[in-house]
């Protein structure tokens, strides 16, 4: 009878909390959660009709971490992905087996307790090291979605199973901005900002105990400016020098900053003559060869074509032609070692920038808001990346070239405009795409979301021809397969793996997105496979014109997003194992970064590059320095230094490296001497901990000492750049606002911890 059935049981466990089901509101699952608190309303969960609250079924002989585990149904990733990613297993397959464990799949930085594919019969003595990517999708969740998959096994436990939860299973539960809260000892509605700029998350890569005497040194010379001194009086003189030297610096960068046109109450008078035509040559020629690989900006048969009526007719030649020609020299100029000859060289490129980041400002000047307008703009915001002009606030300007490609169309695929000829089309969809990788790479320097999504432009990618197929003239070009290598691959490789990245930089600056460590290993995993499949292909393309400029730039500009997404997961490592792998990473990533392989172009490219390459070798080295220090910490107080000296000393060689290159900066241009200072700083403390001696003197002493060699070098530099500026304007370093030439390059305010922040 119909009236005798039992009453129908839910089979499906209710995550969210009672009151949360009864107001049909997402529950953020918590104990109390967070609608409960605001509310002030009782919490309780209730995970069935008719089972007891706050308590999980479990199966008979089963624990509660095998139960979260075979619920969660998230298989591993193979092992070949595992080794390609440079993880290792925490224990061998022999030790487990002998010890009556069976080793599922070996990814170190797995989460352990989710069950493997293929793995039903695992009895009670089963280690799970495995999570697969086909079964975790990443997500963006809400302010009150899930924190992540692994804190569900604590929400229905009682006391005494959550006591029996081993402490690095909960901490996974924890999302990046939670930890990276805890570690700068903040609150979330804490903001930091940093020279007027909110300092984002991903740029606090240096919270970290390791560095404490770095910063206890900064501060105490800072202090001993103030007039509070140490009671060793030794220290306290080298404290007051190292501030000397320090405000010695920033006077003499002043200085040298004060020829900048922008820094002009008058209109400069630009200087808009080429080079000698050889000179012109060689450096346009460099250009194609070298950036235009990856930022499809210009069309290279037609710009040839322009540049020999640049110079047949130069009285003729309009602005626009001018600036892109010059523009397009200056570029690659900075691959060239014209400059070191010619060390004036490199002041006329700047003001070409200068020249041409003014006429693109100029007000209701509707001939700029062309195709062509938009090529001089993405060649005026690669310039200043590449020459460190304002690199830091190129997200500001991304924006702008964003709207104004979106006013002329260039969101919208060719086949939904006006008929145009096949050039136009494909140059229109290349310039779109370019665009799209300048956004992503400045937001990810500025930690600022990338406004644009994909649900914004329906532009298709470029097709996979080579330049000399299209010509104004052409009516139809098919494009070549997708395993041929042409003057477009490298643009589409990054075009295809930007979907990814745009996920990655949600997660990291979105307001209200909540990074979980499944979203990291699920968005980490999909990033490395597809790059892993296109390094094959390049490889395999060598032939076709692939240089190791080109390779170097492509790991610039996709490994470095593995850093900061893994970076808050890193810092975890210590205390717990099972974020083994995001250390792992950031250590491999760093390394790629900062030891790229040997190419004279590139090389000089990361001496005088601000902007996208100025944070990657920033990240970088505060990745490296860390570890670094760990090691030598860890060889000291476990004494385990026969087992790790070789990766002591691999890192002790990417210091020195980093360190060279660092004080080429400076003898480039560079005005911000933090980072040759931290760097010495650094294997200062690294020598006083080898030898077990206090480390605050040598840290003291390396610091006086680099800042006295940074002196020497900005005052030789202050001496061959002579300033344009008008004597009557009165401007002097003094005059200018006090944040004025600090650039946001690296800033000791990165690595203070909370007790300077509060």
């Amino acid at each position: 009878m119909l009236s005798d059935r039992q009453p129908r049981r839910r089979r499906r466990p209710a995550l969210s909390c009672i009151e949360c089901r009864r107001r049909k509101i997402k529950c953020n699952r918590t104990e109390p959660c967070r609608h409960c608190v605001s509310a002030k309303l009782k919490c309780i969960y209730k995970v069935y009709n008719d089972e007891p609250v706050n308590q999980f079924p479990l199966r008979p002989g089963v624990s509660p971490l095998e139960s979260s585990s075979s619920s969660s149904h998230a298989p591993s990733p193979s092992t070949s992905q595992a080794q390609e990613l440079g993880a290792t297993r925490p224990t061998s397959e022999h030790d487990a087996n002998a010890a009556g464990f069976q080793v599922v799949e070996p990814w170190a930085g797995a989460v352990l307790g989710c069950s493997s594919k293929g793995s039903q019969n695992d009895g009670p003595n089963t280690i799970i090291l495995g999570l697969d990517r086909s079964s975790i999708q990443p997500h963006i969740p809400t302010p009150e979605a899930d924190s992540g998959a692994a804190d569900t096994p604590q929400r229905g436990q009682n006391a005494s199973n959550k006591s029996s939860v081993p402490s690095s299973i909960t901490g996974l539960s924890e999302n990046g901005r939670d930890i990276l809260a805890r570690q700068l000892g903040l609150k979330d509605s804490q903001i930091i900002l940093n020279k007027t700029r909110v300092l984002g998350w991903t740029l606090r890569l240096g919270i970290t105990q390791e560095f404490t005497p770095i910063v206890s040194c900064y501060v105490a010379a800072a202090n001993a400016a103030k007039g509070t001194m140490p009671q060793d009086t030794e220290k306290g003189a080298l404290y007051a020098q190292i501030w000397a030297l320090l405000q010695k610096c920033k006077n003499i960068g002043r200085s040298i900053k004060l020829g900048r046109p922008s820094r002009w109450l008058s209109y400069p008078n630009f200087d808009l003559a080429p080079p000698p035509r050889e000179v012109a040559d060689a450096m346009a020629t460099l250009y194609f060869q070298s950036f235009e690989s990856t930022h499809r900006i210009i069309h290279p048969p037609t710009f040839w074509e322009e540049y020999q009526r640049f110079w047949d007719h130069p009285e003729t030649v309009t602005t626009s032609l001018r600036l892109k020609t010059l523009l397009v020299i200056g570029i690659g100029s900075s691959v060239s070692d014209h400059t070191e000859s010619n060390p004036g060289f490199r002041n006329t490129v700047h003001q070409w920038v200068y020249a041409a980041q003014m006429w693109l400002s100029g007000p209701l000047e509707k001939d700029r808001l062309n195709v062509t307008g938009i090529q001089i703009f993405c060649l005026v915001i690669l310039a200043r990346q590449v020459f460190s002009i304002g690199g830091d606030l190129v997200w500001v300007s991304s924006g702008s070239l964003m709207n104004m490609a979106m006013q002329i169309g260039l969101h919208r695929d060719p086949k939904h405009l006006p008929r145009m000829s096949i050039l136009q089309a494909e140059l229109r969809r290349r310039l779109w795409a370019t665009i799209l990788e300048i956004t992503v790479q400045s937001s990810l320097d500025s930690a600022m979301l990338p406004r644009i999504s994909l649900d914004d432009f329906d532009t298709e990618a470029p097709s996979n021809v080579n330049d000399d197929e299209l010509k104004e003239t052409t009516m139809a070009s098919p494009p070549h397969a997708k395993s041929i290598y042409t003057s477009t691959s490298l643009q589409l490789i990054l075009l295809d793996l930007l979907p990814i990245r745009l996920r990655i930089l949600q997660l990291l600056n979105g307001l209200h997105s909540e990074l979980s460590y499944v979203d990291t290993l699920a968005l980490s995993s999909e990033l490395t496979d597809k790059y892993r499949s296109y390094r094959t292909f390049i490889r395999d393309s060598e032939k076709a014109g692939v240089t190791p400029f080109h390779r170097n730039l492509l790991d610039n500009l996709v490994r470095r997003f593995l850093i900061p997404l893994h970076c808050p997961f890193a810092g975890e490592a210590r205390t717990n194992p099972l974020f083994y792998y995001s250390l792992k990473v950031t250590v491999d990533s760093a390394m790629t970064l900062i030891s790229p392989e040997p190419d004279e172009g590139f090389s000089r490219l990361m001496s005088t590059g601000g902007g996208m390459f100025r944070e990657a070798f920033r990240s970088a080295m505060i990745v490296i320095t860390r570890e670094l220090l760990t090691q030598i910490e860890a060889q000291r107080s476990e004494g385990i230094g026969h087992r790790n000296s070789q990766d002591v000393e691999t890192f002790k060689k990417a210091v020195k490296e980093m360190t060279a290159l660092s004080i080429e900066r400076i003898r480039q241009g560079e005005t911000n001497v933090k980072g040759p200072m931290f760097l010495s700083m650094i294997m200062a403390q690294v020598e006083a901990i080898e030898e077990g001696i206090p480390c605050d003197l040598r840290v003291a002493q390396s610091a006086k000492e680099s800042l006295e060699l940074c002196v020497s070098l900005l005052e030789e530099r202050a001496g061959t750049v002579s300033s344009p500026c008008p004597s009557n304007i009165g401007l002097t370093p003094n005059s200018l606002d006090p944040g004025y030439g600090m650039d946001l390059d690296f800033d000791f305010e990165s690595l203070m911890t909370d007790s300077i922040f509060t």
